[in-house]
């Protein structure tokens, strides 16, 4: 039998390989630099799969996955993970806490750890990573260096464990999103993601597509905007929804959020992520 093959931001030891693990441990795992790459893998069909971040508890939405969904990509989100993210300080064999001068990680780890970098490093650069393997790549091969990563990294790239769960907040948790061609078949208890933009700047315009749903008793369970990127001061709305696109009263709803839009873009309907008891 042929393994799926799933494309995850890389190089092995990332969150996003953990949550892919999670998903599907007997699947081909692919790793990519970046979350585009992730997703051009998968439109070319290099992967049957992606899995990527789209949001934390701490630091929000990941807007690079957001990005992509909306102008970039005709994916849609198969799959919902939650997975609790524990970071670690972690450094070439030896080296002393005093002599970290600069920390590498990705971005947003960088910021999920602020306040343990301010307060215990002050004085080090931080430094941006593609991912957070990256980073214990790049600082295994300098001096003086530390790289916010994975317990699971430093086994693998055989850094030495400086410190651990690091995170600002201790329930600091990342949902991930599957993409692939296609979106789940309604199971009873899903998730619908979308995004839409209007042509025109008028009163009350939102709160009318926002009725749609209230009025449907749909409950919202996001409610966000992005800049469109074309002018200042206009934006593209993502809601995500309780409900699957094709249950009669949601797919009432979105028709007629569509009639008002001149951007309208359903992610997918997927279940809807249960934590493990």
């Amino acid at each position: 039998m042929t393994k799926k093959r799933i494309a995850f931001l890389g190089p092995p030891g990332t969150f996003t390989e953990e949550a892919a693990l999670l998903y599907d441990p007997a699947a081909q795992l692919l790793p990519f630099v970046s979350v585009a790459a992730v997703a051009v893998a998968v439109d070319s069909g290099m992967a049957d799969e992606g899995v990527v971040a789209i949001e934390n508890s701490i630091e929000g939405s990941v807007t690079d996955t957001l990005d992509i969904l909306i102008h970039e990509s005709r994916l849609s989100i198969r799959r919902e993970l939650v997975l609790p993210i524990e970071h670690s300080l972690l450094v070439r064999p030896g080296t002393q806490a005093a002599e970290v001068k600069a920390i590498f990680s990705h971005p947003q780890a960088l910021a999920q750890c602020r306040r343990f970098v301010e307060r215990c490093f002050p004085k080090a650069d931080a430094v941006a990573a593609l991912s957070t393997s990256a980073a214990v790549e790049e600082m295994m091969a300098r001096e003086g260096a530390a790289a916010i990563a994975t317990r699971r990294a430093a086994e693998l790239y055989e850094a030495e464990l400086l410190a651990r769960g690091i995170q600002d907040r201790p329930d600091n948790l990342t949902r991930f999103v599957v993409l692939a061609e296609s979106d789940h078949p309604a199971t009873g208890n899903d998730k619908t993601s979308l995004a839409f933009s209007f042509a025109d700047d008028r009163p009350g315009l939102l709160v009318t597509a926002l009725q749609e749903f209230s009025s449907r008793d749909i409950n919202l369970t996001k409610v966000e905007s992005r800049p469109t990127k074309e002018r200042l001061g206009e934006y593209i709305f993502l809601l995500d929804l309780a409900g699957h696109r094709s249950d009669a009263t949601v797919a009432e709803a979105l028709a007629k959020v569509q009639a008002l839009s001149s951007l309208f873009r359903v992610f997918g309907s997927y279940p809807r992520y249960v934590r493990p008891a």
